[in-house]
């Protein structure tokens, strides 16, 4: 009930859901190019996966800035 609640809400956080999984995965799959071990891969991974998150932040502020006039 609560999270037909919180998508009435936010329309478009249905559109984030698949952002996420994507962030993981291509996290994964990058870190696992560049090393072997799985420690080191976890770690790339979550590094690359905070550098994504940080980058899709600053876009999603330079659009809200954007359209504040609109």
């Amino acid at each position: 009930m609560f999270d037909l609640i919180l998508f009435a809400m936010f329309p478009g956080a249905r559109m984030l859901l698949y952002a996420f999984p994507l962030i993981v995965v291509v996290s994964l799959v990058y870190g696992a190019t560049r090393h072997e071990l799985w420690p080191a891969i976890l770690k790339h991974a979550w590094d690359t996966a905070v550098w994504i998150l940080g980058f899709m932040g600053v876009v999603f502020v330079v659009i809200l800035l954007a359209g504040w006039s609109l």
